[in-house]
């Protein structure tokens, strides 16, 4: 009798390290994670390589599953690859599939139909699985809710004195966050702009790539009239943990997200003060006054930036809570589990064998 094959698992994602972006950030941490247990796992990342070349290469490398993230854009292919080599698929939905492809006239269809046929469907909140279970009430049996984890590389030192070298005293708000319209970066201007006046110490600093132009250009035209604000760009990610070390309050304005989003996760387990928007994605991290602060407004945010800029024990409060809360609820190692136990359901041999 022949041996059984090896437990072979492909990752398909629309990007990959070196990319500073949360898909980038979320799959290289569980695909390091589930190679830590034991699973050989290869990525292939779709911003890389030609669908061909691709096509060709995961039927070379004979997987058990295929993993596909964002399940427009990969999802497709992801399909047709599961297809060609009988292997099961499982699709992690992203904040851009769960809010916005779903619900485009153009995008649902290519959506519904990779849900559709999809072995399993991983969402990283409930809410989430909510939201597309009233989309598609035919896949409810095949949601699992798998939560982020953060994993920060704390190796690289990022030196922000030779970026802009800020005056003593300096209450340092950090918005990490790539340039797009669904993270509306133009949001705390006016509010910090109004605070300024009344509190000079402070500075606004965005860090991330400009992913969308119009509204890269957009930030950049209010921000030349600003000196107490400045955008970095894009920093490695192995140097982020040193950055957000530097921040007092790091922002989340986001319209949406697509469950948790990592700045928020990675803020959190530095201890940081977080003020984000009261949306489904942040609220699964942020209890309102205990781990962070959420707003609801342009009055809502000024008023708690205001609190936080001007009493600094409330930040080391409301840091440590959220430290504490990271570690208990959201490390790796549960990230990882709930993946495993997707691919045991699926693969009943590899639970044997492990």
């Amino acid at each position: 009798m022949l041996p059984p094959m090896p437990f072979r698992l492909a990752m398909l994602t629309p990007f990959a390290p070196p990319a500073v972006r949360g898909n980038a950030v979320t799959v290289s941490r569980i695909a390091r994670g589930l190679a830590e247990r034991g699973v050989e796992v290869r990525l292939w990342d779709l911003s890389m390589a030609t669908a061909g070349t691709i096509e060709s290469e995961v039927a070379a490398y004979r997987p058990s599953l295929i993993h596909a993230f964002h399940a427009y854009r990969v999802g497709p292919l992801a399909l047709s690859l599961s297809q060609r080599v009988e292997a099961p698929l499982v699709i992690t939905l992203t904040g851009t599939d769960a809010n916005h492809d779903l619900l485009d006239h153009e995008r649902a269809p290519v959506v519904r139909r990779v849900l559709e046929r999809a072995e399993r469907i991983t969402v990283f909140h409930w809410s989430v699985g909510v939201r597309v279970g009233a989309a598609l009430p035919g896949i409810g049996r095949r949601l699992a809710v798998v939560p982020q984890s953060v994993r920060l590389p704390g190796t690289g030192f990022f030196d922000l004195r030779k970026s802009w070298p800020l005056p003593p005293r300096t209450v340092l708000f950090v918005f990490p966050a790539g340039l797009r319209a669904v993270k509306n970066p133009a949001f705390p201007l006016a509010p910090l702009g109004r605070l300024v006046k009344t509190i000079p110490e402070i500075r606004l600093l965005y860090v991330g790539p400009v992913l969308e132009p119009s509204v890269g250009d957009a930030l950049a035209r209010e921000l030349s009239a600003l000196p107490w604000a400045r955008h970095l760009g894009e920093v490695p990610h192995a140097q982020m943990a040193s950055l957000l070390s530097r921040a007092d309050v790091v922002l989340n304005c986001s319209v949406s997200e697509g469950g948790m989003a990592n700045s928020v996760l990675e803020a959190l387990s530095l201890g940081r003060a977080v003020l984000a928007s009261d949306i489904d994605g942040n609220r699964s991290l942020v209890d309102d006054g205990a781990t962070g602060f959420l707003f609801l407004d342009e009055v809502e945010f000024e008023r708690r930036a205001a609190l936080l800029a001007r009493d600094p024990a409330l930040r080391e409060r409301l840091g440590r809570a959220g430290s504490a809360l990271v570690a208990a609820r959201f490390s790796p190692a549960r990230e990882i589990d709930g993946y495993c136990d997707v691919y045991d359901e699926l693969v009943p041999a590899r639970s044997s064998a492990s």
